[in-house]
């Protein structure tokens, strides 16, 4: 049975495949009748984004499924290995633009002329940019409110593909309006933009990466993690803290001491209080482990 994030996470990425779907059609029809090749490019991109669409509804729904035997841990990683995904498929996208633009670069440095577009083509663009932008607005923000890096991940592909729009108007705006030999300002608007997505798809791959690679939390999330068990002045020395992030999840493990002479009933219910405020810090799927140590005798005479 879905879970609500799931049903959010599902339905924003189906409202952005619409619109995707929409948008590739036209713009490839834009980029054969208008003769643009920067236009048949910027459709291309927009497939990427159907593409790694089915990556985001399959994985958040491998992701949701509960703990079992095989995972303990349940299955938060499959969210962590899509945003991966995205990641990569961002960055050959960035990249493959980036290799048109410098070709087309080039061949207009050796004299070649370049094929001026027509109007169709700037007003697929123009469109693109709009409801791309839109896609964007939306899905970024079902994304955080439900605290998915996937969700928020695709959010990005979409501003990417506004972002290849906005290049590709400049470029073929610029060469309607100012003549075929502007029309090299539609590759070199072509590489500025993919540097952007190149930028992008690089940070969503190092914070993919650092997850699966059982990356620790921010010092200063561990910083608050120690504060808010230490509320309880009981609780003291924590030490061998260690934690990791899991999909959409937390995981916490540490070493802590108490009093000597608390007894093991005592003390247990003082560590179960302060994993019920980590819970309701970092949220209720948090994975805790904590273990109690008696403290030093030359603590408690201090």
């Amino acid at each position: 049975m879905k879970t609500e994030r799931e049903r959010r996470a599902t339905r924003v990425t189906l409202y952005g495949a619409a619109v995707n779907i929409i948008l590739v059609i036209f713009k490839l029809i834009a980029g054969f009748v208008g003769q643009s090749a920067a236009m048949i490019a910027d459709g291309i991109h927009s497939l990427s984004d159907l593409l790694t669409d089915a990556v985001v509804i399959i994985f958040m729904r491998l992701s949701s499924r509960p703990q079992d035997e095989d995972h303990d841990y349940g299955h938060g990683k499959y969210e962590t290995l899509a945003t991966a995904i995205i990641g990569m498929a961002l960055f050959v996208v960035g990249l493959g633009i980036c290799y048109g633009g410098v070709v087309k670069i080039w061949a207009a440095l050796q004299g070649n002329s370049l094929q001026q577009p027509g109007w169709i083509a700037l007003v697929a663009a123009l469109v693109s940019v709009a409801l791309k932008e839109w896609c964007y607005q939306f899905t970024v923000r079902t994304g955080r409110a439900i605290e998915s890096e996937t969700v928020v991940a695709n959010a990005w592909h979409h501003r990417s593909d506004a972002l290849s729009s906005v290049g590709t108007a400049i470029g073929i705006g610029g060469a309607i309006v100012l003549g075929p030999s502007w029309a090299v300002l539609d590759p070199i608007a072509a590489v500025i933009v993919s540097v952007l997505i190149i930028i992008t798809a690089w940070k969503l791959m190092a914070n993919a990466l650092g997850e699966l690679l059982e990356k620790s939390l921010p010092e200063a999330i561990e910083t608050d993690i120690e504060h808010t068990v230490t509320e309880d002045p009981t609780l003291s020395d924590i030490h061998h803290l260690r934690t990791r992030r899991i999909g959409n999840h937390i995981a916490i493990e540490m070493h802590v001491r108490v009093p000597g002479e608390m007894t093991v009933s005592d003390a247990h219910q003082v560590v179960t209080k302060a994993e019920r405020r980590l819970r309701d810090r970092f949220g209720a799927g948090t994975f805790i482990s904590i273990h109690m140590e008696p403290r030093k005798e030359e603590e408690a005479g201090e």
